[in-house]
């Protein structure tokens, strides 16, 4: 990203992943346990994301570094759904295909509903 030197970038996002990683791990444990867990930091983390775009405009390229990428891409996890669902795949292919459609529908209507709503408190 623009306007952050490389070394302050590069900390950034190491800091915000560091967090994500660890937030994606405690929401794998009970009571949700690893692919509930994983659906919903994919969702939120979409959504997250949907409102950090929405707010680029205004947002600090440092923090946009911080929390977009860092936090965000360490939280979410292509993977981790990848290897939950070829699991799932192995025991129930019907359901393998519905948890993949589920996290990628309600991952995509999170990021756009939370743009949305972000650039309409924005005003624009």
């Amino acid at each position: 990203m623009t306007g952050v030197p490389g070394l302050a970038a590069v900390l950034c996002v190491a800091v915000g992943g560091a967090v994500g990683a660890v937030l994606r791990h405690l929401a794998s444990r009970p009571p949700l346990g690893p692919v509930r867990g994983v659906l919903l930091v994919n969702v939120v983390g979409a959504a997250a994301l949907g409102v950090l775009v929405g707010l680029s405009g205004v947002l600090a390229p440092w923090l946009f570094l911080l929390l977009g990428t860092g936090l965000c891409g360490a939280l979410t996890t292509w993977s981790t759904l990848a290897v939950h669902t070829w699991q799932l795949g192995r025991r129930s292919p019907g359901r393998a295909a519905a948890y993949l459609g589920l996290t990628l529908a309600l991952g995509v209507l999170a990021a756009l509903l939370a743009r949305a709503v972000t650039a309409a408190l924005l005003g624009g």
